[in-house]
């Protein structure tokens, strides 16, 4: 037998989740609500591919902005997504989810002829199959003819091909059409039509998994052991029943008389914020463990603490936990029960699961507002006119990047939100200034509460704060500063914006070649790990060496250092690119005014019309990058 190009593939149920954000309270008094992608199998191909297997999913979605969210998303996070199939005809499911407390989470199902119900024997290649070690199918996808067939068909493939299936009951008794829409939550309606459905498959299963309910549905008794015997009277399956907080209990082989006899895996002592998507995640890291051949205690281990992981948080896909995040959770237990608040733990949650990689950063920097009030002052130009420029010149950045890896850029929401929609969406890398201009001690431009503005922000935007900060200045200055940015740096944590951090100290000072790794090592002391650094010029080796010391000591996870300009000529730009393109700390540029500063005067002043200043800055940008490159 060929080995599998995949571990594993699901199959079935794929929708876009949306999560009432405040907590406590009834699904009618939601104000607001965060997207995620959700479906059992869906969420199931993430949590695996996030453990570092190999995953591949077999689903449909609407050919609409939802759908394309879902498959965006999964290719991001490496799931194979060959089998995602778009239908023209049908919408993406919707799920509206909240947290009530920590026993109620109200959810309903917008299923309506969605488009993972119309996935058909057509969608199942038994090609893929064959090329996948195990099988997943899902409950849900055993309720109507059409997916029921789909099912047996991947189940099928997969054992003429030698490879494993595994069963995931998911029961959702409003998903049969047993509940009204107001019991999504209900998980439980004894039924005989569902119980033969999921019976059908048992014999060809490996593995099967579900909650004491779940077992009972699949084998038609409402006592779980008398459950369990009927299924093991139809399959050899290794049976795995999840006991919630508690652990759960795994039987490769015989049944017990009780439960009580049989030994349970333990759980971990976490304290639940939200059941959802714990299931999706307890099967990922089960599955890790099961088709690595280990031991069913250690598969068990590794599914309870992927399960307390979800509970934590909120949401279920963006929670799942990836394979560093999860051995650090076994290794280092945090202290409290109350996970969300172990910073150090979600700080890893948060780096290992971005979704692009950027080795090389190419970034035109034109988010500044005081220097070009002043020059339009100074030109008797209207504030307005500033606006039409940063638009001219985020046309001239597009035509300057051209085909290059990795532009960028830093464009300010005052005057430049025409700017900011042009850049939006073409995969750059982008950030947007969250400081007000000069201040010191620094504020938000958006005031005391940068968090709510966050809020309004796209997710690819980055947070970029200037900060006037020597590691000298006064005491309560210092502090000030530095509490600031550690409300910042928690804010972007819970929005889930990344953080650019661009520290200029004062001259006033004193500066040396230990200052800037000193800032570096005092920010890093209170807490503060931004994803980004952008730095000015940085001398030599030994003070790159230094700089990237401190980085290494303090935050393996850090994207890099950004090279600012300061206004500089090219050919002082030459000079610092040639040493600071070597440094592997360096991962590029955020380069502005050496780019703009000159068309934008010339423009103000009447001497350049528009068209004239997209081509000044298209070339001045892209002379920047070719330098760059010239010595990367």
């Amino acid at each position: 037998m060929p080995s599998p190009a995949f571990d594993v593939v699901t199959l079935g149920r794929s929708s876009v989740d949306l999560y009432g954000e405040q907590i406590g309270g009834r699904l009618e008094d939601m104000r607001s609500f965060a997207k995620y992608v959700g479906g059992c199998p869906t969420n199931i191909a993430i949590g695996t591919a996030r453990l570092e297997l190999r995953s591949s999913v077999i689903t449909r979605v609407g050919d609409e902005q939802m759908g394309h969210f879902i498959y965006e998303t999964l290719a991001a996070e490496g799931v194979d997504v060959t089998q995602v199939s778009f239908d023209a005809e049908r919408l993406t499911a919707l799920v509206i989810l909240g947290i009530r407390d920590r026993e109620s989470f109200p959810h309903i199902f917008y299923r309506e002829n969605c488009a993972d119900m119309a996935l058909g024997v057509e969608q199942v290649d038994a090609a893929h199959i064959a090329a996948c070690a195990a099988v997943v199918i899902t409950g849900t996808h055993l309720s109507t003819p059409r997916v029921a067939a789909a099912s047996h068909a991947a189940v099928r493939h997969a054992k003429d091909a030698g490879r494993r299936v595994v069963l995931d009951i998911d029961y959702r008794p409003v998903l049969w059409g047993l509940t009204g829409a107001r019991e999504g939550e209900s998980r439980f309606v004894a039924d005989v039509g569902v119980t033969a459905e999921i019976q059908r498959v048992l014999a060809d299963c490996d593995l099967v998994v579900g909650t004491e309910e779940e077992i009972r549905i699949a084998g038609g008794d409402t006592d779980t052991v008398r459950a369990m015997r009927a299924i093991r009277a139809r399959s050899r399956a290794t049976l795995v029943v999840k006991g919630g907080p508690g652990g759960c209990w795994v039987f490769p082989d015989a049944v017990p008389d009780s439960l009580d006899d049989a030994e349970r895996i333990a759980g971990f002592p976490v304290e639940v914020l939200n059941t959802l998507g714990a299931g999706d995640a307890f099967m990922s890291g089960f599955l890790r463990g099961w088709l690595r051949n280990e031991a069913p205690e250690r598969c068990a281990r590794l599914a309870n603490a992927c399960g307390a992981l979800v509970v934590s948080r909120h949401g279920c896909a963006p929670s799942m936990p990836t394979w560093e995040e999860l051995t650090r959770f076994l290794d280092h237990p945090p202290a409290t029960p109350r996970i969300w608040e172990d910073e150090a733990l979600d700080r890893v949650h948060a780096v290992t699961t971005r979704h692009r990689r950027w080795d090389r950063v190419h970034a035109l920097a034109f988010d500044h507002r005081w220097q070009l009030e002043k020059l339009a002052e100074d030109n008797d130009a209207p504030p307005a006119r500033i606006r039409i420029l940063k638009d001219l010149v985020a046309a001239g950045a597009v035509a300057g990047a051209g085909d290059v890896e990795s532009p960028g850029a830093i464009v300010d929401d005052r005057y430049g939100e025409a700017a900011l929609a042009r850049l939006t969406g073409r995969g750059w890398w982008l950030a947007r200034p969250v400081e007000a201009p000069g201040s010191r001690p620094l504020r938000f431009e958006a005031g005391a509460h940068v968090g709510l503005a966050l809020h309004t922000w796209p997710a690819e935007h980055v947070a970029k704060c200037l900060v006037a900060y020597h590691p000298d200045d006064d005491e309560s200055l210092r502090i000030q500063q530095e509490d600031s940015l550690l409300d910042l740096y928690r804010a972007c944590g819970r929005t889930g914006h990344e953080l650019l951090l661009e520290v200029i100290p004062p001259a006033a000072g004193g500066i040396d070649a230990d200052t800037l790794p000193r800032a570096l090592e005092g920010l890093y002391a209170r807490g503060i790990h931004p994803d980004w650094w952008k730095l000015q010029p940085i001398p030599d080796d030994g003070a790159w060496q230094a700089i990237a010391g401190v980085i290494r000591r303090h935050d393996p996870y850090c994207r890099g250092v950004l090279l600012l300009g300061l206004d500089a000529p090219v050919q002082e730009l030459e000079h610092h690119f040639r040493i600071a393109a070597r440094q592997p700390v360096c991962r590029g540029f955020a380069i502005g005014r050496s780019i703009f500063a000159e068309p934008a005067g010339a423009w103000f002043r009447g001497e350049l019309d528009d068209d004239a200043v997209v081509s000044a800055v298209a070339e001045n940008y892209a002379r920047l990058i070719a330098l760059w490159r010239t010595f990367a």
